[in-house]
């Protein structure tokens, strides 16, 4: 239930608390009091749309909190709330929304910041608000299977339609998605396997390419190096240096320097004589054959023509083409393989919503003879003795909903029963839409609910009959009506009058709400009865309406 609501700088309210208690609370006030401005404050701390236009002139910003006691059973409330990494603390909730001045909102749970969206979610779980113009949802096909849903007590089950039907909506988008991407490569598959084959083919390797061109020109001139090392190998062999080394040994024993220079000499010819023996090894290394510079070329000119075909520089972006193939063609198979595991999931979601489907069918066929009949009991109730209602399925192909679609259908005179939005008066409509807010309350374990003006269009017998099934429902939830009717406000166990007055310190208009004391609630219902002017008459009258 809400227990507190605090306003700051909202409109004409400049700063306003007020608790509340349980049961069935009454709000009255005089056309252009506040009320509207009230219900504009508890519907931002719900998700509505905010802008600048809602701060009072001259404020910052504007803030809206309002403290709700749940059950902490709540498994649904729970569940929304833990699901948006907001903290539960056994039922106990405190919703604030900040406007600034520039029209941006924030938004806080328990203070954990949350999106407008998870405000939603979570404001619907704890108050339903009904509006002057909430009618129009007699004709919105939702509202009526929610209610059936609940009468029915198929909610969950219908959510877990729903759930099922957006999950197999995803794994449909995927297999979509899927098809084409595998449709995509099977275009391209045999040309990038045919590039593929040819890359793999060749057995390309880092380096090579360098290594084939050094061999070829060996190849091309072989014959001519080895003409070449041929004369340096005969030179060499020929050298004085062993000579030139003795001689200078045998003047060492005269000369001592010589001996110096017979070493040197040894040194140089030892050089030599390894120059000689790489020389040697080279010469028989290097071979003249047509045939080795035939395959040389071959394997050149492979390289090159894939080179050029796949507009490369080098031999390594050509291998990382034939990997980018090969993982592209194994991707083909592996999507192949996914496509498979998809289609077993669909088959399995499909079949899981459709069981679930029908047993909802069958609890909504079960249930909608007894809905019927029990608005139809609750309408004749409101003075419509010979009204009927009527609740038709109608199958439909699968959807979040199941296999059905509902019509609500209503006779005031209790023939031909019609579309329940095209047959009634709008004083009909409000006894048919507290009808279903009172079987809604009672099914779906709502904690608060506000009726805002539900009983306009009645009067006299029939707006104290629908203040009597607004007060039944105040016996087990927080009921909230706003009422310009004496018969349905003298029903509440609390009273509060909106007011507005002008503030004399800076002559601007400001709303206020207080709770009434007895004595005060006795002429407020009274003035609801006659007027401005008061009169004993009114005065004795509220008195007996308010069991006094």
């Amino acid at each position: 239930m809400l227990s507190r609501l605090q306003v700051r700088n909202y409109v004409l309210i400049d700063s306003l608390e007020i608790d509340f208690p349980e049961g069935l609370i009454i709000i009255t006030g005089q056309t252009g009091a506040g009320k509207s401005i009230l219900m504009g404050a508890l519907g931002l701390v719900m998700g509505a749309k905010a802008d600048a236009s809602m701060l009072s002139d001259g404020a910052d910003n504007c803030v809206v909190e309002a403290e709700f006691d749940v059950s902490p059973e709540d498994a649904l409330l729970k569940s929304v709330m833990e699901g948006n990494d907001v903290e539960w603390e056994d039922g106990h909730l405190i919703v604030r929304r900040v406007v600034n001045r520039s029209g941006r909102s924030r938004a806080f749970v328990n203070d954990s910041p949350v999106s407008v969206q998870v405000l939603q979610d979570i404001s619907s779980q704890l108050i339903d608000v009904h509006s002057q113009h909430q009618t129009l949802l007699l004709s919105d096909k939702d509202f009526q299977m929610g209610i059936l849903d609940y009468f029915a007590e198929a909610a969950g089950l219908r959510e877990e339609c729903s759930v099922l039907w957006k999950r197999l909506s995803g794994l449909k988008t995927q297999l979509k998605d899927l098809d084409g991407r595998i449709a995509g490569i099977a275009g391209e598959r045999d040309y990038n396997q045919a590039q593929f084959d040819r890359l793999e083919e060749a057995s390309l390797r880092e380096g090579e390419l360098e290594e084939l061109e050094e061999e070829q020109k060996q190849l091309a001139n072989a014959e001519e190096i080895k003409t070449s090392l041929c004369g340096v190998e005969e030179l060499m062999s020929d050298s004085p240096l062993r000579e030139v080394e003795k001689l200078l040994f045998k003047v060492g024993r005269y000369v001592p320097s010589a001996s110096s220079l017979s070493e040197r000499v040894e040194e140089c010819r030892r050089e030599l004589d390894d120059i000689l023996s790489d020389v040697v090894q080279m010469n028989s290394r290097t071979e003249v054959s047509q045939t080795r510079l035939e395959e040389v070329e071959e394997r050149m000119s492979l390289i090159y023509g894939l080179l050029r075909k796949h507009n490369c520089t080098d031999v390594a972006e050509l291998i990382a083409l034939r990997d980018t193939l090969a993982d592209t063609l194994y991707d083909s198979t592996h999507l192949e393989e996914k496509r498979e595991e998809l289609l077993v999931e669909i088959v399995s979601v499909d079949n899981e919503l459709k069981t679930k489907a029908e047993l909802l069918h069958d609890k909504r066929s079960d249930a909608s003879v007894r809905f019927a009949e029990e608005m139809t009991s609750s309408v004749r109730n409101l003075e419509l003795p010979y009204a009927v209602f009527e609740v038709d399925l109608l199958p439909v192909s699968l959807g979040p909903s199941g296999y059905d679609a509902v019509q609500f259908r209503f006779s005031a005179s209790g023939k031909n029963a019609v579309d329940v939005a095209k047959c009634a008066s709008g004083g009909e409509l409000s006894r048919i839409m507290l009808a279903l807010k009172a079987m809604r309350a009672r099914y779906a374990n709502m904690p608060t609910m506000v009726f805002d003006e539900i009983d306009t269009g009645v009067s006299g017998s029939v707006a104290d009959k629908m203040g009597s099934m607004i007060c039944d429902m105040g016996a087990f939830m927080q009921v909230f009506a706003i009422t310009h009717l004496p018969q349905v406000a003298a029903k509440g166990h609390a009273h509060y009058l909106v007011s507005k007055d002008i503030d004399p310190a800076t002559s601007k208009a400001v709303t206020t709400i207080k709770k009434l004391s007895h004595k005060e609630r006795v002429l407020e219902v009274a003035r609801m009865l006659s007027g401005s002017v008061l009169t004993d008459a009114a005065v004795a009258n509220a008195e007996s309406l308010l069991g006094i």
